[in-house]
């Protein structure tokens, strides 16, 4: 049958990509490092320190779910071998949805693998902490910034990620203003970091009462949220420190006290703000760890360029500086301007189909982000 040729023929296509997700892997170091935390597990002194044993079996159930991964990947594709062979015998056409299920699965799983290899940074497997910032458009940036808050925790809920609301300011007459949340899961950061940078939408404004076609633009930061105690030191004296009320949901408490807490690195200019916890104390605490996570990242960067990038690539939060553009009229289209990726299904990506762009951005960064041509075409 045809339909079997033309199966054998894909299945060998990934022949090759499969031995080098094993490769990018490092498969068997991965094995050996399993070995090792289990025996050290089995030690009696183990569990006496709390912090490092919770975080030797985090590792080590990291390694065993890749591992497992792999192995399944492995089995399927010589599953879909058996099954096309079997095919050849039994010549009963029958089979051959079996197959196209069995193999879309496979490289389905092969491709989410392969894009987990280009996670290689310092902190790509840890949780997320990302700002949105209405930027040019009042009230219509605002509206831009829920929408854009709503797709973000869309994409989480679709990868099983937990969100937590760290700061929230409503917008004046509708909207969010800025927001900043916390996406907790596994490799949170290594994916959202591709987000870093000012996102544009075109549409015809429901806010506009002459129905004219209106640009608007959001800033998003992300940077990795480090648990551990950063070497940074930080003089007191180029602190600003202002305390307020939380806006948002929080009860009560929340509203009658200024408890967030909202702290300025005066040199460099960075902010960062949080409002979740119950105390003053609590969101100092909180918010002196994200200020020590952005200025070590900064502290990393040895020149301007790489400045930039860990940054955000955040230049005015207006024309000319987004990475992405989202347009809903005339036509429907969203395009990275870095990767050259796009979308016609406006919709679909803003209830959180992300991870085209996603998987984009990771192999354009891991070929050292060339230039795309035509990357600003989108009106």
């Amino acid at each position: 049958m045809v339909e079997l040729d033309q199966f054998k023929y894909t299945l060998s296509t990934y022949e090759t990509p499969l031995k080098e997700v094993r490769d990018s892997l490092n498969l068997e170091a991965k094995i050996r490092r399993i070995d090792e935390l289990d025996k050290t597990m089995e030690e009696p002194s183990f569990w006496e320190d709390a912090e490092k044993s919770t975080r030797l079996v985090k590792e080590a159930k990291n390694l065993k779910d890749t591992v497992a991964e792999y192995n399944k990947l492995q089995n399927q594709y010589e599953e879909i071998g058996l099954m096309i062979e079997m095919g050849y015998e039994e010549n009963d056409p029958a089979i051959i949805p079996e197959i196209q299920e069995m193999l879309d699965e496979f490289t389905s799983e092969l491709d989410a693998l392969r894009l987990r290899t280009l996670l290689t940074g310092e902190y790509d497997n840890n949780n997320a902490i990302l700002r949105l910032n209405a930027g040019a458009g009042g009230t219509e940036s605002c509206d831009w910034c829920s929408m854009l808050y709503r797709m973000y925790c869309r994409w989480a809920e679709r990868k099983g990620y937990q969100v937590e609301v760290l700061d929230f300011l409503d917008g004046e007459e509708a909207g969010i203003k800025s927001v900043t949340i916390q996406i907790n899961g596994e490799n949170a950061f290594g994916y959202l970091k591709s987000e870093r940078g000012v996102h544009r939408l075109v549409r015809i404004s429901p806010f506009n009462a002459n129905g004219k076609r209106q640009t608007s633009f959001v800033s998003c930061d992300v940077m990795p949220d480090i648990e551990e105690d950063l070497d940074i030191e930080i003089n007191p004296d180029d602190l600003r420190i202002d305390t307020y009320r939380s806006s948002g949901a929080g009860g009560q408490h929340i509203n009658k006290t200024s408890s967030a807490v909202r702290i300025t690195h005066i040199p460099t200019g960075v902010v960062v703000q949080c409002q979740n916890e119950r105390s003053q104390f609590q969101n100092k605490d909180k918010a002196m760890q994200m200020l020590k996570a952005k200025l070590y990242m900064l502290k990393q960067q040895a020149n301007a360029e790489k400045l930039s990038d860990i940054r955000g690539d955040i230049k005015d939060i207006g024309w000319g500086s987004q990475i992405r553009s989202y347009v809903l009229q005339p036509y429907t289209m969203v395009k990275d301007h870095r990767t050259g990726f796009e979308s016609g299904n406006v919709n679909a990506v803003l209830d959180g189909g992300l991870d085209g762009f996603i998987s984009a951005y990771l192999k354009w960064e891991s070929l050292g982000r060339p230039q795309v041509k035509g990357g600003q075409d989108v009106e």
